[in-house]
């Protein structure tokens, strides 16, 4: 471990003699999220919308109908029966479901008697995107079920109530996940990878060589001292993008505590994909080739600046994989819902397995011989 930790203390060093390197990766993630401002195109599908029918009589049996034709036709939604309404708020604030639509117990009577039966939408407006397609989308739904020739016996002009689980999130806000991300990102490739190559390039690396450090104790000292620098970079951008993004309480104690455990988990899974991808490259213009393939290819499917529901099958097949969806999806959640550990350990363990599998392949192809 000591020869570990002189590796680490020599990467410091020097990452502490470098602050225009720290200040330009800093840099280019606060300008991403102020000038970024609008998502790509694309129509939102496959919701997932909970229905919690509470009433069960003729006419809650229509709005069901309809909600499933709109399920078979346009393909924007898909329904999920809840016999419990608390039950299917809980999954909406997990991220289970995208919204829950509720038929209240005195829908029937409403509609029979005409007297104003109404029918609510209870939404994650944290995501605008999907909370302003469900709502579109169930509007639609409802005016069409007015119009609906029914017998007379069950008329009676129903509406819809939507209701906001969360306050109005603005768009700065929504992209401020992606750019914690991204600054961790950036250092690790600029502050890891990049130095990493250099060192090979100018001999320095032939040091570490003739020395008894094994493979293991040299990528773990890379990885810590990596993981080091991406997490300094992402708490600063996390605290600044906070204030810039009019987050309500960014000083909070409890989730800046949650948030710098998602910035460690998330550098180390990706200063060990990076020596991964390094371990055998030698020549110093690579890593810069690779950062704008691997910021495209890694930051666009994670869902950092529009919902993966409107990605075609190839683009949600990289981001199950990617290490930045489940970044965005922990940052998302503790940010914007203010949530606990409970919401986000599948995404902890995910990044936790991703960097374990990551360092050994490191290990493996890395070469302790020239």
């Amino acid at each position: 471990m000591g020869r570990t930790m002189a590796i680490v203390e020599r990467e410091m060093r020097r990452f502490r003699r470098s602050p225009f390197l720290i200040v330009m990766s800093m840099i280019f993630p606060l300008a991403q999220l102020v000038v970024l401002g609008y998502a790509f195109g694309g129509n939102v599908k496959h919701l997932k919308l909970a229905i919690v029918d509470q009433d069960h009589g003729l006419p809650a049996v229509r709005v069901k109908e309809l909600a499933s034709a709109v399920s078979s036709g346009a393909k924007t939604i898909d329904l999920y029966d809840y016999a419990d309404q608390g039950v299917a708020i809980a999954a909406l604030r997990k991220g289970d479901v995208n919204g829950v639509l509720t038929i209240p117990p005195d829908y029937s009577r409403r509609a029979l008697a005409k007297h104003e039966p109404r029918v609510a939408l209870i939404s994650d407006n944290t995501d605008n995107f999907v909370s302003a397609t469900l709502a579109g989308t169930m509007t639609s739904m409802v005016a069409s079920l007015n119009m609906s020739p029914i017998p007379t016996r069950v008329e009676g002009a129903p509406a819809l109530d939507v209701v906001e689980v969360y306050p109005y999130v603005p768009y700065i806000q929504y992209l401020l996940p992606g750019s914690i991300t991204m600054s961790i990102f950036m250092m690790v490739m600029i502050g890891g990878g990049i130095i990493f190559i250099d060192d090979k390039a100018r001999g320095l690396h032939e040091g570490y060589l003739v020395t008894p450090i094994t493979k293991l104790e040299l990528i773990a000292g890379f990885n810590i001292s990596g993981t080091i620098k991406a997490v300094l970079a992402g708490v600063a951008i996390m605290i600044m993008g906070s204030f810039i993004a009019g987050v309500p309480d960014p000083l909070n104690a409890m989730r800046l505590l949650r948030l710098t455990v998602v910035v460690t988990f998330t550098a180390f899974a990706l200063v060990s994909m990076m020596f991964m991808l390094m371990a055998r490259m030698s020549d110093p213009l690579m890593p810069r080739a690779m950062f704008g393939l691997l910021n495209t290819v890694l930051y666009f499917p994670s869902g950092a600046v529009y919902p993966q529901q409107g990605f075609p099958g190839w683009m949600k097949g990289i981001a199950a994989v990617d290490p930045f969806t489940y970044a965005v999806h922990a940052f998302k959640s503790l940010v914007l819902k203010n949530t606990g550990f409970d919401a986000i350990a599948g995404d902890l363990l995910y990044l936790f397995i991703f960097s374990m599998v990551t360092m050994v392949v490191a290990v493996a192809l890395f070469k302790r011989t020239l």
